[in-house]
C-alpha cells in the first residue's frame, strides 16, 4: 500500500485540546471485523464486550517532563531542548531534539532555569534538528531527576494549542505508569481509571502488563510513498515472564486477548516465538507494521483516533482491514469524535 491512501480531511475543531472530564466518559467507538458494524458507547460500557478470563495488556511505560526552556550562552537566545532518550547515564548524555536547530552548534552550552540550576553542553550533531547533549550537574542521579522534574515541562504534543497546566501532569498519564522513560502517552490508555480497573477485574479480565517507551520515532512523519522503504526509530521494550504466562494461557482458552493501544501492540508482536506464543524479552524494536500483516497475539485492539498518514492509523488499518478502519474515521469525522491524544477511543474486535 502506498502512504497517499492514508490521507483524511480533519476538521481542526476536532483536535482535543483537553481530556474529558473523567477518564472513562470519553467516547467509545466499537468497530465489529467480521461484520463491519459500528457502534456508539461510552468508554466504561467497554465492561460488555469482556468476560471472565479475557486478558488486556497494558503498557505500564510513565512520561517524563521532557521538554526544557532555556538560554544560549553568550547570546542568550531563547531555546526549546526536547529530551527522547538517556544514552549514558554515569556521564549524563541525552538524545534531544533542538528548537530552533540552526543558532545550536557543537560546543555550545545551554543553561535552564532562572538561576542557571542546569547547565549542558552541546557535543554531537546526530540529524537536522538532533543533537547529544551533556547536562554538566555535581549533584547524584535523585538531585539530577529533581532537578529534571523541577525544570522540565509536560510534554503536550504541538497540536495542542496551549500550554500544559497543573491537570496535564496527572492526566497525560496512565493511571498503572510505572517505570520512566517516554516522550509521549500510551493514550489508549489515558481512559481507563482505576475504579474500571476494578470492574474489570471483578467481572475476571485479567491485566498483563509490558512496556514500550515511547519515542519520537512512533510519530515521525513517513517521508516515503512506498510503506516497505520506511525506517521506524528503534524503541525500548520488555515483556517480562509473568506477562508472557498470562497471554499465553488465555491464547491456548481462546480467549479475547486485548492489546490496550498501538504501542502495546508493538511489544507484543516484537516478542512472538516460532509457535505465535508471546515470549519473554527485552531489547529495542523497530518494527513497522503495516498492512497486510498478520498479527499473532492481540484479536482485538483499543487505541485513540491518529494523525493521517501516521504509522499509529496505518497499523489499525492492518489489523481492522483499510476500508473498514476509513469508514469508521469518516464515521468518527460525521459524529464529531474528539481525535487525538487527549481525544475518544475505538475499540476493534
Amino acid at each position: 500500500m502506498k502512504l497517499s491512501q492514508f490521507k483524511f480531511d480533519l476538521p481542526l475543531n476536532l483536535i482535543a485540546q483537553h481530556p474529558a472530564k473523567t477518564r472513562e466518559e470519553s467516547r467509545l467507538m466499537v468497530v465489529h471485523r467480521d461484520t463491519g458494524k459500528i457502534e456508539h458507547k461510552v468508554f466504561k460500557d467497554i465492561l460488555t464486550y469482556f468476560d471472565d478470563k479475557d486478558v488486556m495488556v497494558v503498557n505500564n511505560t510513565k512520561v517524563f517532563p521532557a521538554r526544557l526552556y532555556g538560554r544560549k550562552e553568550k547570546t542568550g537566545a531563547k531555546i526549546e531542548v526536547f529530551l527522547l532518550r538517556e544514552l549514558n547515564k554515569p556521564n549524563r548524555l541525552w538524545d534531544v531534539i533542538v528548537d530552533p536547530a540552526r543558532k545550536i552548534r557543537v560546543g555550545n552550552k545551554l543553561y535552564f532555569g532562572d538561576n542557571d540550576e542546569l547547565v549542558a553542553e552541546v557535543i554531537d550533531n546526530t540529524t537536522s534538528r538532533g543533537r547529544t547533549i551533556r547536562f554538566l550537574f555535581d549533584g547524584d542521579e535523585a538531585a539530577f531527576k529533581a532537578v529534571l522534574e523541577s525544570l522540565g515541562e509536560t510534554p503536550l504534543p504541538k497540536y495542542i494549542k496551549r500550554k500544559p497546566e497543573e491537570e496535564d501532569k496527572e492526566r497525560y498519564q496512565t493511571v498503572y505508569a510505572k517505570y520512566e522513560g517516554a516522550v509521549a502517552a500510551p493514550t489508549a490508555g489515558l481512559h481507563f481509571s482505576r475504579e474500571l480497573i476494578k470492574r474489570l477485574e471483578i467481572v475476571g479480565v485479567k491485566f498483563a502488563e509490558v512496556t514500550l517507551h515511547t519515542g519520537l520515532g512512533t510519530f515521525r512523519p513517513i517521508e516515503v510513498e512506498d510503506l516497505s522503504k520506511h525506517k521506524m526509530d528503534a524503541e525500548y521494550f520488555h515483556v517480562d515472564e509473568y506477562a508472557a504466562q498470562i497471554v499465553n494461557k488465555a491464547k491456548k482458552e481462546q480467549r479475547k486477548i486485548c492489546s490496550i493501544g498501538t504501542t502495546t501492540m508493538r511489544a507484543l508482536e516484537s516478542s512472538v516465538t516460532a509457535q505465535g506464543l508471546l515470549k519473554p524479552e527485552e531489547g529495542w524494536t523497530n518494527l513497522f507494521i503495516h498492512p497486510p500483516y498478520d498479527f499473532n497475539i492481540a484479536n482485538s485492539l483499543v487505541t485513540n483516533f491518529h494523525l493521517p498518514k501516521t504509522s499509529l492509523l496505518i497499523m489499525v488499518c492492518a489489523f481492522a482491514g483499510y476500508d473498514l478502519t476509513m469508514e469508521a474515521y469518516q464515521t468518527a469525522i460525521k459524529e464529531k469524535y474528539r481525535f487525538f491524544s487527549y481525544g475518544d477511543a475505538m475499540i476493534v474486535i
